[in-house]
């Protein structure tokens, strides 16, 4: 586990320079088949440095990159790159956007990080072995009151289906009626702030497997619970055939991840 450790951060770290020295000089693209996403020459530099690396490091693994697809290996260990998480953030010169590299054994996450290039930091944890940033454990609020925390929610407009969207603002606002504040970076940035403790929770209902399998092992280290959106665990086995797939996630510490989802079911 140590090695997948040292490797994610050598990687990350070199990926993380590539979006410091990019960002503001970048231009982008609309994706033809999501109106939601766009792309930059940066995410596919970071693309093809991470998979590059991986190919080297870990010759026979598997791989699914967000822009260059999946090699699949036949593998049991699966690498699942997301090169910018919050495209349309750094696209527009927000800083609030991130890198995830994240493994996969079978349909296990067991090791992953998430680096913040703007903060300079990078979150990373292997399974059983906690989760760390700049050498310092760290972990999910010991908050117990969800009506005392912050909590993120990313949402994307469905121009297809306008009544999905619809009931989608109506569960948040019932969500906003229990917390502090709402926070929406729609990035991996909150999903770092879950693990170190500055939000209390974060919840998704579009995202694609690059989103999750990295965050999902940091924020299970730190202590918190990542499911789907209505609790279930997330299924990731078979993973080179489910890049197409829509995934969601509910993620915080336990007893606030408990207090979200009686909101969700009510």
């Amino acid at each position: 586990m140590q090695d997948y450790k040292d490797f994610i951060l050598e990687a990350l770290e070199a990926a993380s320079n590539i979006a410091r020295e990019s960002f503001g000089k970048v231009s982008s693209v609309t994706k033809l088949d999501d109106n939601n996403q766009v792309l930059t020459e940066t995410d596919i530099a970071i693309g093809e440095l991470l998979v590059d690396k991986v190919k080297q490091q870990f010759p026979a693994h598997n791989i699914i990159d967000e822009e260059a697809g999946v090699i699949d290996r036949g593998s049991q260990f699966t690498w699942v790159i997301d090169p910018i998480d919050g495209t349309s953030n750094f696209a527009n010169g927000v800083l609030t956007y991130g890198i995830l590299l994240g493994l996969l054994d079978g349909g296990t996450p067991i090791a992953g990080g998430i680096a913040i290039p703007s903060q300079n930091e990078i979150y990373v944890a292997t399974k059983g072995g906690g989760a760390f940033c700049g050498g310092e454990r760290v972990g999910v609020t010991d908050e117990p009151k969800l009506l005392n925390s912050l909590v993120a929610y990313g949402i994307d407009g469905h121009q297809e289906d306008p009544d999905t969207t619809t009931q989608e603002t109506e569960l948040v606002g019932r969500i906003v009626l229990h917390i502090r504040n709402l926070r929406s970076s729609n990035s991996a940035f909150d999903q770092a702030m879950v693990v170190k403790g500055g939000y209390g929770g974060s919840l998704n209902r579009t995202s694609k497997i690059w989103d999750n399998v990295a965050q999902q092992i940091v924020i299970e280290e730190a202590g918190g619970l990542y499911t789907d959106f209505f609790g279930k665990p997330i299924d990731y086995s078979n993973p080179c055939s489910r890049a197409g797939q829509n995934f969601t996630w509910c993620a915080a510490s336990p007893i606030l991840h408990q207090q979200l989802q009686a909101i969700i079911h009510a």
